[in-house]
């Protein structure tokens, strides 16, 4: 603690009722990776703050959002910059300790308790994930703001014919892809409301189907070579880019998904034996192999890459605060500025592109579908099936001649 603030600083500004807290910030935003240039500004913030709530006789139990806001606001026409990040922090930190009143909810409208309700409805009824719901909810709010922007919400109003005009509007906007998933949030929401008896008719039977044809459509790859090139390319002499060459390891050699590096642990990996514990989709969980160049990409980021940091994720920012990856958003910017670097032109940049390119490279060297959907922890064969479309070889002893066609 000595060597991360000036020890004669700290007692200098230990003041209010905040300066018995000091040393337990200090520790936290240490653990979070903050640079020691960057404490002394946050404390003397939060000296000024304490400061502030003696004067006006505040003890920690009137220490609240508002208390913060008003402390911002003290002169009229000034802003004090880099005083507000910390002052959260810290306020954060209180009450997590239960120093401080918790944070009191916010006022919900109507529109956004509906919300709610039918969030807590497909996760305790319908027993669906997390980011399942990210598929759902936007279109359903998305709905709700277009039919009662002017007016006040009343379901029972809600019509075949707003339902129409709404996928009239929206869909053609929309992928192939996505359009389904607008379809199925709108029957999902208006079962959901018959259910519950907030519409008097099941208005799910006017939302049309998009069409779809079983395997229909070819998985996007990149050409043989293509990824060594980018493993190539990728720099390892920095931190952040030996954490980047182990995420496009897990990537190119196990197929993984970006989801499932994100909620990779320091737990899943078993050394001794050389295995992998995947959190796959749908709360499963499989063992893959840990290969000899992805085990030691990861082993070199976590010897001499990896910040010091009590969370358990394999891979984590760089920049503080030091925590795991937000969300899968995080791993396809890798792979996107990857391809940048390497010189690669795709008009697919996801991580999901390097799963595909797995595939089909074990495809074309003699691998049957069902290793193939083994590795990639396909529950059914149907989705594997797709990727017998890229085997062009084994097409053509099935394709017919085509008469008057070459001889």
């Amino acid at each position: 603690m000595q060597t991360f603030v000036d020890p004669d600083l700290l007692d200098r500004l230990r003041m209010g009722p905040l300066a018995t807290h000091l040393d337990a910030y200090l520790k936290r935003i240490e653990q979070e990776g903050f640079l020691p240039s960057s404490v002394p500004m946050q404390i003397y913030a939060i000296a000024r703050f304490s400061n502030w709530l003696q004067t006006r006789q505040l003890d920690l139990h009137q220490v609240d959002d508002g208390a913060v806001e008003r402390f911002l606001r003290r002169d009229p026409g000034i802003v004090h910059s880099g005083e507000a990040a910390p002052l959260r922090r810290i306020l954060a930190m209180l009450r997590e300790m239960g120093l401080t009143p918790a944070k009191a909810p916010e006022a919900r409208n109507c529109q956004q308790r509906r919300i709610d309700e039918y969030r807590r409805y497909l996760l305790q009824e319908r027993g669906l994930a997390e980011a399942s719901l990210l598929n759902y909810v936007p279109f359903i709010e998305q709905l709700l703001s277009d039919r009662f922007t002017l007016s006040e919400m009343n379901l029972s109003e809600l019509t075949a014919r707003d339902v129409t005009r709404f996928l009239q509007l929206h869909a053609g906007q929309l992928s192939h892809g996505r359009a389904r998933l607008l379809v199925t949030a709108l029957r999902s929401f208006l079962r959901y409301l018959r259910h519950q008896g907030e519409i008097p008719v099941d208005l799910a039977g006017c939302v049309p189907s998009v069409a779809a044809w079983s395997l229909s459509s070819v998985p996007k790859f990149l050409p043989a070579g293509s990824v060594q090139q980018v493993l190539d390319h990728c720099e390892r002499d920095t931190p952040e880019g030996r954490r980047n060459y182990a995420v496009l390891l897990l990537l190119a050699r196990l197929g993984l998904r970006a989801c499932e590096i994100v909620s990779l642990s320091l737990d899943d990996i078993d050394w001794g034996n050389g295995r992998l514990t995947v959190r796959c989709k749908g709360g499963r969980w499989a063992q893959l192999p840990l290969v000899s160049d992805v085990g030691e990409a990861i082993a070199v980021y976590l010897r001499s890459g990896r910040p010091r940091c009590v969370c358990r994720n394999v891979f984590l920012r760089h920049r503080a605060p030091i925590r795991g990856f937000a969300d899968s958003t995080t791993v396809s910017s890798i792979v996107r500025r990857a391809l940048i670097r390497s010189g690669i032109d795709s008009t697919r940049k996801g991580a999901h592109l390097f799963r595909h390119t797995l595939a089909t490279d074990l495809l074309r060297n003699g691998a049957s579908l069902d290793e193939i959907g083994e590795l990639l922890r396909h529950r059914s064969p149907n989705t594997t099936a797709v990727y017998a479309k890229v085997d062009l070889s084994a097409l053509r002893t099935l394709a017919l001649p085509w008469p008057g066609g070459g001889r």
